[in-house]
């Protein structure tokens, strides 16, 4: 087995290879799932790859984690609790109440649309970005163009996992990226 690697060192990116596990066929034949739930599931694990994020950037960095639907909430809150900041989620089209921002993007195996609150920010407020995983970057651009027609200002996006052979990295030019792990 190759040695871990990511943005964050060998030790937290073996923390999250050691626990994820492929489903292949889901959510359609051809495409094979990456699910985190049993790094979530692991309290001493899961902890250490919040602190990861937050040591990262640092606290203070930033005023709000943005968290993409739907395993990004489970990260965004975490982080967001561990720097003191607040959290906001960006959802699926018309899951948010009130007046929202929308964006429709391509999927690696279909199309779909993002909303966030459209006075989900304060404008300049700081904004770290979150998700489980950076496939081909669609979500993740789409979600970055979001948070700033709200008038956030994207200070970085976080990923558990990156998978590099997607070239998401590309669809999203001068942003900061930091990936645990990459595969």
């Amino acid at each position: 087995m190759t040695q871990p690697r990511g943005d964050s060192g060998e030790q937290v990116a073996r923390l999250i290879a050691e626990r994820v596990t492929d489903v292949p066929g889901f959510p359609q034949p051809g495409i094979v799932f990456k699910d985190l739930s049993p790094l979530f599931a692991d309290p001493a694990a899961f902890r250490g790859v919040i602190d990861a994020i937050v040591a990262y950037y640092g606290a203070g960095t930033f005023d709000l984690v943005v968290g993409i639907e739907a395993r990004g909430f489970v990260i965004a809150a975490a982080v967001a609790y561990a720097a003191g900041a607040g959290v906001v989620p960006v959802r699926k089209a018309g899951k948010l109440p009130r007046a929202v921002l929308s964006a429709a993007y391509a999927l690696e195996y279909g199309e779909a649309v993002l909303e966030v609150h459209e006075d989900a920010f304060v404008t300049g407020q700081r904004v770290l970005v979150v998700d489980d995983v950076l496939a081909t970057g669609g979500t993740a651009a789409t979600t970055l163009d979001l948070v700033e027609r709200a008038g956030g200002t994207v200070v970085g996006f976080s990923v558990l996992l990156e998978l590099a052979f997607l070239a998401g990295r590309q669809r999203l030019p001068g942003r900061p990226v930091h990936a645990l792990l990459t595969v």
